[in-house]
């Protein structure tokens, strides 16, 4: 569709609400969020009351001397993102499909409210530092690398340690979820995967309709909950005595992959739920682009995204998070040094022998599982970093 200078437009249902430092637009419809600066605001404004791009660009022009203002251009993102009803009368097609507001809603939002109110946000504070505390206080807590291997061979333990990590993934969404919930808002959870590993996300979307400090508290659920197992399993192992050998090593199973999980959140260079906080916090929105652009300067294999915009002021706060986005970088090493290469090593020098035992023996069996297994996710990864490259390439 044509767009000039004397075209009028009509917009789709838009709510505009004031953030950190620019605008939250919301398309009604879709359920769709944008983030504009005032400029934008003011054109949008311009545009609902009927007037023309031409005059609209000329006050504009005359508001903003200091910007470059084309209205045109402005229309025509505008039209690619599906927020424009009308053209001269003429109804423009768009493909968004109304967003669905059922999700979750099955659950009170009072039962929300009894777990992130005012007063349960603090308490998810000092479980923090009481867990902390255990650890600084009863070194003997912190996880190991051994924790993961409950049972004599090697599959049953990786088995139970898949479980129990499912478990501990639903409750962390759990948390999301009744903290969507507490203000009343749908919460959506979708079933992803990575490799052949199931994925499950909660989609925070509706976070957008709130204030920047109401956000935090969607984005923070998953951890609180985590904390809270934290505290039970370590309080189970210090206060109870835990004679049974397997509930004493699901305990410290838990321990081990909340603790590891929680490294994975300091990871910024992946869009973690601390990541959300801190863009929240600072209102940059696209701040993992544009450190990535500003990294790539200086680290070859760090790839600049192509379509990154900073605005006025935000320099300092991009890179503050290219330190964050390094020492995640450093981290997720530190988890290799200290715990998944010392469990490979531990789980080849338990399994290798078995190859050694009777065909009839459960030992070689368990040998040739975890060796197929390793060879198959092995496989599955080159594939797809030679699909990766291939795709880059064209």
């Amino acid at each position: 569709m044509k767009l000039s200078l004397q075209s009028k437009l009509t917009l789709q249902p838009l709510t505009i609400r004031k953030d950190k430092k620019h605008y939250i637009v919301e398309e009604v419809t879709s359920g769709e969020f944008y983030e504009m600066p005032q400029v934008c605001i003011d054109a949008i404004e311009q545009i609902n009351r009927g007037g023309s791009l031409e005059q609209i660009e000329i006050d504009l022009k005359q508001t903003y001397p200091e910007e470059t203002i084309d209205m045109v251009d402005f229309a025509e993102q505008l039209l690619e993102l599906q927020l424009i009803k009308e053209v001269d009368g003429v109804t423009v097609e768009v493909e968004k499909n109304r967003s669905s507001d059922s999700g979750f809603t099955w659950i009170p939002s009072i039962v929300g409210r009894f777990f992130f109110n005012r007063f349960s946000n603090k308490w998810y504070v000092v479980l923090l530092a009481i867990n902390v505390l255990f650890f600084i206080v009863n070194p003997q807590l912190f996880p190991s690398y051994k924790d993961i291997f409950l049972f004599e061979t090697v599959m049953p333990s990786l088995l139970t340690w898949m479980g129990v990590s499912l478990v501990l993934v639903l409750i962390h969404e759990l948390g999301h979820i009744l903290a969507v919930r507490s203000y009343d808002l749908p919460a959506k959870l979708g079933v992803g995967h990575r490799l052949f590993f199931v994925v499950f996300e909660t989609d925070l979307t509706p976070a957008w309709k709130l204030a920047p400090k109401q956000r935090n508290i969607l984005y923070f659920g998953g951890l609180c909950f985590d904390q809270l197992m934290l505290f039970i399993a370590l309080s189970l192992q210090l206060f109870f005595d835990v004679s049974h050998g397997l509930i004493a090593g699901i305990l410290g199973l838990i321990v081990l992959d909340i603790f590891i999980r929680t490294i994975y959140q300091c990871c910024f260079y992946m869009k973690t739920d601390l990541y959300y906080v801190f863009e929240n916090c600072t209102g940059c929105y696209n701040v993992m682009e544009n450190g990535r652009k500003l990294l790539s300067r200086w680290v070859p294999w760090i790839k600049s995204p192509t379509a990154t915009e900073t605005f006025a002021g935000e320099e300092k706060t991009v890179k503050l998070y290219s330190i964050f986005y390094v020492t995640g970088i450093l981290l997720t090493c530190s988890l290799f040094i200290f715990y998944f290469i010392p469990q490979t090593i531990y789980a080849y020098s338990k399994i290798l022998p078995g190859f050694l035992q009777p065909v009839n023996d459960p030992v070689f069996w368990d040998a040739v599982v975890f060796v197929g297994q390793s060879v198959l996710i092995l496989g599955l990864l080159l594939y797809s970093w030679m699909k990766n490259r291939v795709e880059n390439a064209v």
